[in-house]
């Protein structure tokens, strides 16, 4: 894509990945494994690190139930956003996802205060 030159800098230092789809779109399926591989598993993150949101538009079916994805976003934590009719609950899942992420940082500087120490 033409923002590909810009990834390194998008990534660096970065602690955390939400990637947001729409899962009525066969495509997204297929380019969010990619954002998976670029963004998670080559940088290094840990898959909880990762939040993948499918987006279901107003009106749209909204499948939640069948949404099967293959290895290894199967692994990921998945959250179905309808802004319409839960938007508390994305809420609170984007809030659990944050404090995660912020204990992760504080657990790795933490090694890192000790390694220095040590």
């Amino acid at each position: 894509s033409r923002f590909e030159t810009c990834w390194p800098a998008l990534m660096k230092d970065s602690h955390g990945v939400i990637i947001i789809f729409n899962p009525d779109l066969p495509s997204h399926l297929k380019e969010i494994e990619m954002w998976y591989s670029c963004f998670v598993q080559q940088q290094p993150l840990l898959d909880s690190q990762c939040l993948l949101v499918a987006h279901h538009k107003p009106g749209s079916a909204g499948d939640t139930e069948n949404l099967s994805l293959a290895y290894p976003l199967n692994k990921l934590k998945l959250i179905h956003s309808n802004l319409e009719e839960d938007p508390e609950d994305v809420r609170m899942e984007f809030i659990k996802y944050f404090k995660s992420i912020i204990t992760i940082i504080n657990e790795s500087r933490e090694r890192e205060e000790m390694s220095i120490i040590s």
